[in-house]
C-alpha cells in the first residue's frame, strides 16, 4: 500500500479546489493522512473566491475508513482528536464542500464526508460505519448521521454496523446527487458548471456557513462528550480491546458475557 497522501489542486482557473485522498486502493484515513488534510485546509482558509471545494480520492474507494491499529489503546486517543480537528476544519473552510464518493466510503472515510455540506455519489459506492463489528461505536458519525437522516436510519447505520448503497443513502436524503457506476467526475463537472461557477464566491461562502450551524454544534458540543464516552467507558471494556485485536488477527472476536468470554 502507499503511503497515506494528500493533494492539493486547482481547477476552473482557482476557483475550485480539490483536496484529494491520495492512497490508493484503501484511501486509508490515518493520522499521517489527516495532517496532510489539516495542513491542505489551512491553505484553503484565507481563499474567498472559490465556488467550491470537493473533497474525493484516488482508485476504485473513496476509503476504507481509518487506520485499525490506530485504535489500539495507546493510539485511539490521539487518532479521535485529530479526526475531530479535522472534521472541525471542514466545516470551517470558505465555500461549500462537496464530497465525491465512488466505491467503498466507511468509517473515518464516511464520518470526512459527513462533514461536507452536499455528497455526490455513483450509484454502486457503499457507505457506513462498521465499527459496531469491531466492538466499538464511531463517535463523530454519532454526531453527525441524525443530522443528516434523522435519529431512526442513523441508528440502523451505526447499530448494525450496515452500508448503504449510493442509491440508498439517496433515498435516504444523505446523498444529494447520483451518478452512474463510472461517472463520478462526469457528473462533477456537470454539477459544478451549471449550479457553482457561476455564482457569486461571496454569496455560496456566507450561504454555506449559515448551513453548518448545526454540524457546528454537533462537533463543538457533542463530539467530546461522545470521544470522552468512547476513550473513558468503552474502552474501559475487554470488548472493545478485543474487537480490534480480532481484526488484526484475523480471527472471531470472543466477547465478555456475564463473566464469560463468548
Amino acid at each position: 500500500m502507499n503511503a497515506s497522501k494528500a493533494k492539493l489542486t486547482f481547477n476552473h482557473d482557482g476557483r475550485t479546489a480539490r483536496l484529494t485522498l491520495a492512497a490508493p486502493k484503501a484511501n486509508i484515513l490515518d493520522r499521517a493522512m489527516m495532517a496532510e488534510l489539516e495542513e491542505a485546509c489551512d491553505q484553503l482558509d484565507p481563499l474567498t473566491d472559490l465556488r467550491a471545494i470537493v473533497l474525493d480520492a484516488e482508485g476504485p474507494n473513496f476509503s476504507y475508513g481509518a487506520s485499525i491499529q490506530e485504535h489500539l489503546p495507546d493510539q485511539i486517543g490521539l487518532a479521535l482528536e485529530q479526526l475531530g480537528r479535522l472534521l472541525r476544519r471542514v466545516v470551517g473552510l470558505p465555500a461549500p464542500t462537496i464530497g465525491a464518493v465512488r466505491g467503498q466510503c466507511l468509517g473515518g472515510g464516511f464520518e470526512l464526508v459527513l462533514a461536507c455540506d452536499l455528497l455526490l455519489a455513483e450509484e454502486t459506492a457503499q457507505l457506513g460505519c462498521p465499527e459496531i463489528k469491531l466492538g466499538v461505536f464511531p463517535p463523530a458519525a454519532t454526531a453527525l448521521l441524525p443530522l443528516r437522516v434523522g435519529a431512526n436510519r442513523a441508528a440502523e447505520l451505526v447499530l448494525t454496523g450496515a452500508s448503504w448503497s449510493g442509491r440508498e443513502a439517496a433515498a435516504a436524503g444523505l446523498v444529494t446527487r447520483l451518478a452512474p457506476e463510472g461517472e463520478l467526475d462526469t457528473a462533477l463537472a456537470a454539477w459544478l458548471e451549471k449550479d457553482f461557477l457561476p455564482r457569486s464566491p461571496a454569496a455560496l461562502r456566507h450561504a454555506a456557513r449559515a448551513l453548518r450551524g448545526g454540524v457546528r454544534r454537533a462537533l463543538e458540543e457533542n463530539l467530546p462528550e461522545l470521544e470522552r464516552r468512547y476513550l473513558h467507558e468503552l474502552m474501559a471494556e475487554p470488548d472493545a480491546t478485543e474487537g480490534i485485536r480480532a481484526y488484526l488477527e484475523k480471527r472471531p472476536a470472543r466477547w465478555v458475557r456475564k463473566g464469560k468470554t463468548t
